[in-house]
């Protein structure tokens, strides 16, 4: 496995500030497949600074010329498409099928969205007597977790830099490597020095060092809420601009009129997909009393299908298995009845966790509270539809969601009352050009799509 022992700033692969590095890990296999530098304060002030420099010029160029750099982006990252995938799927431990639909395909697509939205999106507008330019907010700190390593990037680094901003990544140490093949992509398409720039590092220390940098205008960051706080609390002493993308704990609710079998194996198909590490995954099952007996047998069946080192990878570390054996555990003890999986380890080497469904699940548990981040599926009843409606606005989360109805009027009316950023109507496909984003304790800002480019704008009026 290839990887770079450098950091890439001010358009060169440059050394590291300091001599330690990071190990990166197969959690299939549990052995050290690269490392990389692990990044210092002094390596941030670096980057940051040629970010700064670069962005008089980088903000000032047409937008015709950033979105043909960008659709030049796309093209390098198309042509690393089977490099990308073998790279997530060695770091992460995802199937490589999976890799190369989700974690290869879906960033390249937004990379390119973002030269299709350039090509008409208005950066002026007359309101009465007063021009109003749309204007590059700065500099941009790009803070990224690992479960969706280049996905979760290009949905920073691509709106910033259409919006004229400069970019300085630090990406999650577990998953760097495609960070690195995604410099590689940036460097090939031709983008000017320093308009983006990556530090490879630890949280505490390079992630935090970006967070507080005083030249850093805005700050970027998907993970924890409990991380995100932190950030938000640092950036608002600052008067730093901030946009988080934290946890979930989204409800699946599927009415008395749905077709129950499809929703409940597209529900456990979303849960276990990417070994259940995704922050919007229908984690709460939501279903009416009378056919609950049903659903939990038919997801009982769906969750048999996903074997370890099969359809479910590894979690993406020893660290995360032992907290997701940890809740299983937990539901166990606080009297929900394991229908599926449970906390033992299903192979003898590697982070993997079994496909575990919980029946009996009541709204006050753990299990129903707290986001568990791996291929675990509670399933709760509900009495009738002011009940689901409660259970599934009663967390502090509000990411995701989807309800199934017969009737797709029947669904939408029921979405629009949940307190959540995105609801999937009857299995509705993920839409790259739509808002993504939370409602209460799982952030705010949004990503993708228009919306996310005006994440990295703000607006200057000029009256006449």
């Amino acid at each position: 496995m290839k990887a770079h022992d450098a950091m890439y700033i001010d358009g060169a692969w440059r050394p590291a500030a300091g001599t330690d590095t990071i190990a990166v890990v197969n959690p299939a296999d549990e052995q050290v497949i690269a490392t990389v530098p692990a990044g210092t304060p002094a390596d941030v002030d670096a980057a940051v600074r040629a970010a700064r420099a670069a962005f008089p010029g980088w903000a000032a160029t047409a937008p015709a010329e950033r979105a043909a750099r960008l659709t030049a982006l796309r093209d390098a990252l198309a042509a690393r498409r089977e490099e990308i995938a073998e790279t997530v799927t060695a770091e992460l431990g995802s199937p490589l099928a999976f890799s190369q639909a989700v974690h290869a395909d879906v960033p390249i697509a937004v990379a390119g969205s973002y030269a299709t939205i350039l090509a008409t999106h208005a950066f002026e507008e007359k309101v009465g007597n007063s021009t109003v330019h749309h204007e590059p907010v700065g500099v941009v700190g790009a803070i990224t977790p690992w479960n969706y390593p280049l996905h979760q990037i290009v949905a920073k680094v691509a709106p910033a830099l259409a919006a004229g901003c400069t970019v300085v990544l630090k990406p999650a140490e577990d998953t760097p490597l495609v960070a690195q093949l995604f410099a590689e992509a940036i460097d090939e398409a031709g983008f000017p020095a320093g308009t983006f720039n990556l530090v490879t590092g630890l949280g505490l220390v390079a992630g935090q060092a970006l967070a507080e940098h005083a030249d850093v205008d805005l700050v970027s960051f998907t993970g924890s809420t409990a991380v995100g706080s932190r950030i938000a609390a640092t950036a608002g002493a600052a008067v730093k601009r901030v946009a988080l993308e934290l946890g979930g704990k989204s409800a699946n609710v599927i009415l008395p009129s749905a077709d129950l079998a499809r929703a409940v194996n597209v529900g456990v198909a979303n849960v276990m997909s990417n070994s259940g590490q995704t922050c919007s995954a229908w984690t709460r099952m939501l279903v009416h009393r009378d056919q609950y007996d049903q659903a939990v047998a038919l997801a009982t069946a769906a969750a048999a299908k996903y074997v370890a080192g099969g359809r479910i990878g590894p979690l993406v570390n020893a660290k995360q298995q032992a907290r997701v054996r940890g809740y299983i555990e937990q539901g166990v003890e606080e009297g929900a009845r394991l229908v599926a999986g449970g906390p033992e380890a299903p192979l003898d080497k590697g982070y993997y966790v079994a496909a575990t469904v919980f029946a009996d699940v009541t709204p006050d548990m753990t299990i129903a509270q707290e986001e568990i981040f791996g291929p675990v599926l509670s399933i709760l009843p509900y009495e009738d539809e002011a009940d689901a409606l409660r259970i599934a606005n009663g967390t502090v989360y509000g990411l995701a969601g989807a309800v199934w109805a017969g009737d797709q009027d029947e669904a939408v009316a029921f979405a629009r009352r949940m307190d959540t950023g995105q609801v999937d109507i009857n299995g509705g496909r993920f839409n790259p050009l739509a808002p993504f984003g939370g409602y209460k304790q799982s952030g705010f800002g949004r990503e993708l799509g228009a919306h996310g480019l005006a994440e990295y704008l703000h607006t200057k009026s000029l009256q006449f």
